[in-house]
C-alpha cells in the first residue's frame, strides 16, 4: 500500500483517485477548489489545506491539472516541492506538453525524480483502470512505479523524459482534427440535407469512423476549452510549420459556444439553437 498525494480533483483526478483507493492505496488529496475534494474525501481520502501539507511524507505524488501554469503555481510556487522527501517520484499526469515538463525538471529539488505519465481515456476508463498511461522518465523510475501507474491501466514506456508528454500531444491532436472533421462533414450534409443520422451512419463506415464514435460518445469530458489549450500547445511546438488542419480546429475549438462542454458538441447542430 503507498501514500499517494494527488494533487488536482477535477474530473480526471476524481476518477483516478477512486481507483487509488479501490485497489487501495491511502489517498491524501488536495483541489483549489476544495469542495471538489468532497467526493474523494467521502469515498475514504483525507483532504489537505496545502498542497505542501498534501505531498509530506507521500511515497509518490500525482499531479492532474488544468495546464503548466497550474502544475507550477501547484507544486512549486506553493512550496509542496521544498516539502518532497528525497527520491519521491512526482508523477505529473496532465497534459502540459514536453517543454513544460522539461522545465519542470529543473525546478524540483535535487534527488526528486519526474515522470511525465498523461493518459488517455476517458473518466470511466480511470476508475475501472483502462486507461493508456504514456509514461516518460528515467527508466529505473518508471520501473520503480510501474505497479502502481498499471492499476490505472495499460503502460506505454515512450522513453526518456517529456517523450510521454509528446506523445500525448501527437494523439490529441489526431483526435481534435478528427472529431473537428466530424463537425465540418455534418455541416455539409445540413447543407445539402442529409439527415444527421444518416450521414453519421455513413461516415462510420469511412475513413473516420474512430471519429465517429467519439464524435457520438456521451461518457466522455474532453472540455472544448482544454481541447483548444492542448491545440496550443501543439501549435506552440509546431512553430511556423503548416498545419492547416490542426490550425482551423484550434480556431473551432476557441470559438465554441460551450467552452466547458465535451468536443463532441462541436458535432451538435442544435448547438447554436441552444445558446
Amino acid at each position: 500500500m503507498n501514500k499517494i498525494a494527488l494533487l488536482g480533483t477535477g474530473t480526471m483526478g476524481t476518477a483516478i483517485g477512486r481507483r487509488l483507493l479501490a485497489t487501495g492505496h491511502r489517498l491524501t488529496v488536495w483541489n483549489r477548489t476544495s469542495a471538489r475534494a468532497a467526493p474523494l474525501v467521502d469515498a475514504g481520502a483525507r483532504a489537505a489545506g496545502s498542497p505542501a501539507e498534501t505531498v509530506r511524507d507521500a511515497d509518490v505524488v500525482i499531479t492532474m491539472l488544468t495546464d503548466a501554469v497550474a502544475v507550477r503555481h501547484t507544486l512549486v510556487d506553493s512550496g509542496a516541492a521544498l516539502a518532497l522527501r528525497p527520491g519521491t517520484p512526482v508523477i505529473e499526469m496532465s497534459t502540459i506538453g514536453p517543454r513544460a515538463v522539461a522545465e519542470l525538471a529543473t525546478l524540483l529539488p535535487p534527488g526528486v525524480p519526474l515522470v511525465d505519465a498523461p493518459v488517455a481515456g476517458s473518466a470511466e476508463a480511470a476508475e475501472t483502470g483502462r486507461l493508456v498511461v504514456l509514461a516518460g522518465g528515467e527508466e529505473a523510475v518508471v520501473e520503480r512505479i510501474a505497479p502502481l501507474l498499471g492499476t490505472l491501466g495499460t503502460v506505454r514506456r515512450c522513453g526518456g523524459s517529456g517523450r510521454g508528454a509528446a506523445l500525448k500531444l501527437v494523439l490529441n491532436t489526431a483526435l481534435i482534427t478528427a472529431v473537428t472533421a466530424v463537425a465540418d462533414a455534418l455541416a455539409v450534409a445540413d447543407a445539402v440535407g442529409v439527415d444527421r443520422r444518416t450521414a453519421l451512419e455513413a461516415l462510420a463506415t469511412g475513413p473516420l469512423g474512430g471519429a465517429v464514435a467519439r464524435a457520438t460518445a456521451t461518457d466522455a469530458a474532453f472540455a472544448a476549452a482544454l481541447a483548444a489549450k492542448d491545440a496550443r500547445l501543439a501549435l506552440d511546438v509546431l512553430g511556423d510549420a503548416p498545419a492547416p488542419l490542426l490550425r482551423a480546429a484550434a480556431s473551432a475549438l476557441a470559438a465554441a459556444r460551450h467552452p466547458e462542454g465535451d468536443i463532441a458538441r462541436l458535432t451538435d447542430t442544435a448547438a447554436a439553437e441552444e445558446s
